[in-house]
């Protein structure tokens, strides 16, 4: 069992040095992106959550 669990680890050691791992500035740069998508996105479900319950809102009274 020992074994195993050493031979796995050496070879995800193997696989991470494969990995291309991306620049700070990628990486940073792509957070970025990711955060103003999400707004954008939230926003525009926000705006229709607004306008979907006036309307709602318009037929129940």
């Amino acid at each position: 069992m020992f074994n195993k669990f050493v031979n796995y680890l050496k070879e995800v050691r193997v696989e991470m040095k494969k990995v291309n791992w991306p620049s700070r500035e990628a990486t940073i740069r792509f957070t970025i992106i990711v955060i103003a998508v999400s707004l954008g996105v939230s926003a525009v479900l926000g705006v229709f959550d607004f306008v979907f319950a006036a309307v709602i809102s318009s037929f129940i009274q």
